[in-house]
């Protein structure tokens, strides 16, 4: 059995002890490491970590692979029976040893089920892949974030100029000059992945007291949408960019929520805030800009609504001080490659919303913080 040689803990002083250090000096010793691992009590964690870790350094990998299986259509092609990979081969224009390769990946990841003679069948987690409203557009248009991280010290740095900025127009301020064909692709990938942040929205806020609600940079309208759907008699006012207008006019009429529904076309940047509603909602909005435009646009809300009238923000947010993936590692990068805005935590946006005079702020605890969180807050 080899000698287990540990450096001496360094000497323990009675104030200002950093116990974390001492606790990384001593785990990051390969013979510490080697020692951990024989021992039964500690081997399950030991393996567990190790794990965990590849996962972090092979991850880019794995998401390569949800991308090509995701273009290729695969999880559709074997959702419903399944197949070899010689088949897919010429269906997609891949070497069958290529597809192969991709189909033991999809499988160790899970998002394919290898069966006993071979051949593979959509899993479970693929199906519900498949299932989630807006998940396939979103993995497919993580090629533009994939271009802009390949460098990311210098995305942290400010060095680069990049694509995902110019993907979402709206960012900067563009209005009626944004081409309709733009305004489509990012309205598509808008509506789709808003389905799951509307339910998520309306688990938390109550707009029974509500009379008329205002949503803010709101796309073509799929909040209004559900939320209509859930309070039939609220009247509802969408204001955004002219170019997503006829989308949202369109939703509305399948919804039958004409004339209840209406759009007013602007910027908030450039112009003031429709009157007359006393509940105003930013759905995955703030995140998009810099504190200086958040501010404004507080502001702005606050002298729109009455007194006693809500404001409902929600989207993606970082756990601040308990610090959470979604948040602080996925989004915080996204919106740092759209060069303007920023991931926030609850704490952050109600300190924001007091600052623009509004009171009673509330953050409840998120159902699923990957999807979204939500603050509200009233003006007194």
């Amino acid at each position: 059995m080899d000698e287990v040689r540990i450096e001496p803990a360094p000497t323990l002083p009675r104030a200002g002890f950093n116990w974390r250090g001492w606790r990384n000096r001593l785990i990051g010793q390969p013979v510490f490491q080697r020692w951990t691992a024989r021992l039964p009590g500690l081997r399950g964690v030991v393996r567990s970590e190790g794990q965990q870790l590849f996962d972090l350094i092979s991850g880019f990998v794995y998401s390569q692979a949800l991308q090509a299986l995701v273009e290729l259509d695969i999880l559709s092609l074997l959702r419903d029976a399944p197949a070899r990979a010689g088949s897919l081969a010429a269906r997609c224009g891949i070497a069958s040893d290529r597809m192969q390769m991709l189909l033991q990946a999809g499988a160790s990841l899970g998002l394919l089920d290898r069966l006993r003679d071979g051949r593979f069948q959509t899993s479970r987690r693929g199906a519900a892949l498949l299932g989630v409203a807006g998940l396939r557009q979103m993995i497919r248009h993580h090629a533009v974030l994939y271009r802009d991280l390949a460098d990311p010290v210098a995305l942290l740095r400010g060095e680069v100029e990049t694509d995902l900025a110019h993907f979402w127009p709206y960012v900067f301020g563009a209005q009626g000059e944004v081409a309709p064909e733009v305004a489509a692709t990012y309205s598509e990938l808008m509506a789709e992945s808003q389905v799951l942040v509307a339910e998520d929205t309306l688990r938390q806020v109550d707009l029974r007291d509500s009379r008329h609600l205002l949503d803010i940079g709101g796309g073509t309208g799929v909040f209004l949408a559900a939320v209509g759907r859930v309070y039939p008699r609220l009247s509802l006012t969408l204001f955004d960019l002219p170019a997503v207008a006829p989308g949202a006019e369109a939703r509305f009429a399948a919804e039958g929520m004409i004339p209840r529904a209406q759009i007013c076309e602007g910027s908030f940047r450039r112009e003031p805030l429709p009157s007359g509603a006393d509940a105003i909602s930013l759905i995955r909005v703030l995140y998009d800009h810099a504190d200086d435009t958040v501010s404004a646009l507080l502001a702005k809300a606050h002298a729109a609504l009455p007194a006693g009238g809500q404001l409902i923000v929600s989207e993606p947010m970082s756990g601040g001080a308990r610090p959470e993936r979604a948040g602080d590692a996925y989004f915080a990068f996204y919106t740092a490659a759209m060069r303007t805005g920023k991931a926030r935590s609850q704490q952050e946006i109600a300190a924001l919303l007091t600052a623009a005079g509004f009171a009673a702020v509330r953050c409840p605890r998120p159902f699923r913080p990957f999807v979204t969180s939500v603050v509200m807050a009233r003006k007194t």
